[in-house]
């Protein structure tokens, strides 16, 4: 049985941290990544943004060359988790020995529950995806994207720029209404039109038909046919199942400690599966996010190594449409109250997102440079908040 210092399951960006956050320790364990992918770590969000605007291909990828002692076993997916024997055994039933092992599993899109199969349906998360999607777009091409949220606007805006034709469609009543307030959801889902996409809100997917690879959805208001491809971003669910199985703590994905450790010893997890103790908004929570990603992965791997970092980092998220943009950190939810200050109406400005008490959100709405001081802002009574506004727009252009 091959033996390793440290064993990570899941070869996504946080695995990628965690190698780094090992080395930045132990410079010479023997380290391990076992990915069901068909491809070595990549960077997630240049899959919606840069690689549709010109960015290399080569970039995306992690350089773990850099580090001795790293064996990547791509398309290899691990089945198994004994506990007791510290090993984990993969598809083909070959085993491995770990002393610490980090589950970066990270999550798998949700399905519709109607549809095919068919490759041109295509549930957007990895540079498969990406490659599929990038040989079906492009002039004289029609894609049909299910989803308002953040792929789908993401996805939209991009194929958009392609010059494929896009028709977005989702129950909700706007672009990203479950995240923005409602009048930035209403201006945000007119600029989208106003750019050539089509919207069809308040609808419903009902089935998805196949004809010599021309696709055809069927809502409940209508029906959209000769689509070259069906672009879902409905989110993910936490790939749980392998600690599942191995009687580990499960709860909205892993339930670690402010450590990043399991309920079993030896065992952490991180990024996109790890339910952890967000301290400044008193509650558990998972994080879908790049900076989640790296951050805690680094934590992890470092902790695997023998440190002892608690996991107290507020991580924040970000996203491209078009030619507007945002940063943000804490909880955005359209179901919170709103205070929104704007230096140029819906093109500059932030939005806080509180719940009467404290503020629990904030949003940079193409503002940049500003995070820092946002974080420390979370948590906060909201009577701050006029105080707030006017250090986060001071200096902005």
């Amino acid at each position: 049985m091959k033996k390793y210092t440290y064993i990570i399951v899941g070869g996504g960006m946080t695995a990628a941290a965690a190698v780094d956050g090992i080395r930045s320790i132990d410079q010479e364990g023997s380290i391990a990544i076992f990915t069901d992918e068909q491809h070595p770590p990549y960077k997630r969000p240049p899959l919606s943004k840069g690689l549709w605007l010109g960015r290399p291909v080569e970039k995306v990828w992690f350089k773990l060359g850099r580090h001795n002692a790293v064996d990547v076993f791509i398309g290899q997916r691990i089945e198994k988790l004994d506990v007791a024997h510290k090993t984990v055994t993969d598809f083909a039933g070959k085993s491995y020995h770990y002393e610490k092992l980090l589950l970066a599993t990270g999550g798998s899109p949700k399905k519709l529950p109607v549809g095919t199969t068919h490759p041109h349906v295509i549930y957007y998360r990895g540079f498969a995806d990406y490659e599929m999607l990038q040989s079906l777009s492009g002039p004289s091409k029609l894609i049909g994207i299910v989803g308002g949220g953040f792929i789908g606007s993401e996805i939209a805006a991009v194929l958009n720029k392609t010059g494929t034709d896009v028709v977005m469609i989702f129950p909700e009543e706007g672009i990203g209404a479950n995240v923005y307030p409602k009048d930035l959801t209403s201006f945000l889902t007119q600029y989208f039109i106003s750019k050539g996409v089509k919207v069809v809100t308040g609808d419903m997917v009902k089935d998805i038909q196949v004809d010599n690879d021309q696709l055809s959805l069927i809502t409940e208001r209508g029906q959209w046919n000769s689509l070259d491809a069906i672009v879902v971003g409905a989110g993910i669910k936490p790939n749980t199942d392998l600690a599942e199985k191995a009687n580990l703590k499960v709860d909205n994905g892993i339930v670690v400690d402010e450590f990043l450790q399991t309920s079993a010893p030896d065992i952490y997890a991180a990024g996109d599966v790890a339910n952890f103790w967000y301290g400044r908004l008193g509650e558990r929570k998972r994080v879908e996010h790049e900076d989640n990603a790296l951050t805690m992965g680094k934590i992890a791997g470092q902790n695997m190594a023998g440190e002892k970092i608690a996991y107290t980092h507020l991580p924040a998220f970000y996203s491209d449409i078009f030619d507007l943009g945002y940063e943000a950190v804490g909880e955005l939810s359209s179901s919170l109250s709103t205070e929104s200050f704007w230096k140029d109406q819906y093109k500059e400005g932030v939005i806080f997102y509180h719940n009467g008490q404290s503020i629990r959100g904030v949003l940079l709405w193409n503002m940049r440079n500003k995070l820092d001081p946002a974080r420390e802002m979370i948590g906060k009574p909201v009577d701050n908040i006029p105080v707030y506004q006017q250090e986060l727009l001071a200096g902005q252009a």
